[in-house]
């Protein structure tokens, strides 16, 4: 079926496919580079440390850097990251993961450094090696984000990615990719099991292939990973393994259970066994701690902050539109917990009774919440505040209480809950925040329907490093007010 099949061109012609090729020439490079502004790093230490005036006057030996003592650095810099695994694709498809692993990096390697000196080079400057450390940490942070740049502009980086079958299921695998991953996959087509030329008419994307030749379509496409959307016979993978073993080609496999994971699966080997928890928590004891923290930290500092401020819109409020100031609505938050969410009355006193009218279901089952910008029932001095946020101040004292966190699934109004799906109830897995993922994608401008996709993104990538990310591209959003009414 000659339709269906992608013109021929080398690898070469291809950004991803030459970005594929050039992966170890690429990660020796970024290396290297980080090694060269580990040295740079030292210099400008050393000329910051002689030309500020901080600390104490400075012996010959505070500020000589010895040979030995940079070599050393050097070593245990290599090793740190390649402990880290700085340079693993599956940082480079996540920005906030690879900063981790260059944060946990350049600590450990410093904190090793720090004892190692200690233990040899005790007359160097303390404040040099900490200007040294902050450098590093900067130039090297800097430069993987300038990477990130200049790859996502050429099209490098992105993964390559075939589907194997047009069955039902791998279409569904491969509009999935196609919705969630545009941004880090070019997905070039399907590889049949078959003959590629008996294959129906109406795919949205082109067959390259079939599975016998997986070598040649590799070679020809630039096929970085290959994408089976269901578990296969023992013997059929491991054919399909030996094939892609000398072609550096990934394998994925979509276990035909991922319907089922409620929050993101955990694997864990047991002798020759692979056991997969489907059930995991998605914030463990520890995070589930340092989130809490966050949470309170930052509840009390803002409440003590703004209180001027909050006391000015009530004021502003009474006067636009009486009482009451505050509007109290039943949400649910974590496990489905209701409580009451607080925030400031932007609307008319009674505008709350004609909630129900605005949520409808469509033909295929999906609940929607119809907002609009120019709702008769927003008040003056309301729809300044949706405009800016402001009326979500007081929802921190929700997060005081514990009711809510800064960041995480907006709290749901249990009307819309009621005609949830199951996959959609694991939003409640989770605090429910202030802010959340879909809101810095696109606000109220977005289908409720992908609402819930985002929170479920964001359950699944959780970290505490993802809430900060979060918080700060919230600030973005709030002052270009896009989808805010």
């Amino acid at each position: 079926m000659a339709s269906h099949r992608l013109p021929e061109a080398s690898p070469q012609g291809a950004a991803g496919a030459w970005g594929h090729r050039l992966g170890p020439r690429s990660i020796l490079a970024r290396y290297l580079a980080d090694l060269a502004f580990l040295l740079l790093a030292f210099s400008l230490a050393r000329w910051l440390r002689i030309t500020l005036p901080l600390g104490k006057a400075l012996d010959a030996e505070g500020a000589a850097l010895h040979p030995p003592m940079v070599f050393l650095a050097l070593v245990i810099w290599s090793v740190s990251l390649a402990a880290v695994r700085a340079y693993h694709p599956t940082h480079h498809r996540d920005a906030i993961a690879e900063m981790q692993a260059i944060a946990a990096a350049v600590t450990v390697a410093a904190l090793v450094y720090a004892g190692l000196l200690y233990l040899s080079y005790r007359g160097l400057s303390r404040l040099l090696f900490g200007y040294l450390y902050l450098l590093d940490l900067g130039l090297t942070a800097g430069a993987h984000l300038l990477w990130r740049t200049i790859a996502r502009r050429w099209g490098a980086g992105k993964r390559r990615m075939a589907v194997v079958g047009v069955t039902p299921a791998a279409r569904e695998v491969a509009a999935g990719i196609r919705r969630a991953g545009a941004d880090r996959v070019t997905l070039l087509g399907y590889v049949v099991e078959g003959n590629a030329d008996g294959q129906p008419t109406e795919l949205e994307l082109p067959v390259l292939g079939e599975l016998a030749e997986i070598a040649a379509l590799v070679e020809r496409h630039g096929i970085d990973e290959l994408v089976i959307p269901a578990a296969r016979p023992t013997a059929e993978m491991e054919d399909v393994l030996a094939t892609l073993q000398p072609l550096s080609v990934s394998l994925t496999v979509v276990p035909q259970t991922a319907d089922l994971i409620l929050s993101r699966a955990q694997a864990e080997p047991l002798g020759d066994l692979v056991l997969i928890t489907l059930n995991a928590p998605a914030i463990g004891p520890l995070d589930r701690v340092l989130k809490r923290m966050l949470d309170l930290v930052a509840a009390v500092l803002g409440l003590l902050f703004l209180a001027p401020l909050l006391g000015l819109i009530a004021i502003l409020v009474w006067l636009d539109s009486g009482r009451p100031v505050f509007y109290l609505s039943t949400r649910l938050g974590e496990g489905e917990r209701p409580f009451r969410m607080i925030k400031f009355r932007t609307m008319l006193p009674d505008a709350d009774q004609q909630e129900g009218d605005l949520v409808q279901i469509d033909a295929q089952g999906q609940v929607d919440f119809v907002k609009s910008p120019d709702d008769p029932r927003i008040t003056a001095v309301g729809r300044f505040l949706r405009r800016w946020s402001l009326d979500e101040l007081p929802q921190l004292l929700n997060v005081l209480r514990g009711e809510m966190s800064l960041v995480g699934p907006r709290p749901e109004l249990p009307e819309l809950a009621a005609h949830y799906a199951p996959w959609q109830r694991r939003r409640f897995g989770v605090p429910q925040g202030m802010t959340g993922w879909w809101q810095v994608s696109g606000r109220s401008d977005r289908p409720k329907a992908l609402h819930v996709e985002d929170d479920l993104h964001y359950i699944r990538n959780y970290s505490l490093m993802l809430d900060i990310g979060i918080l700060w591209r919230t600030v973005g959003t709030v002052l270009r007010g896009r989808g805010a009414y």
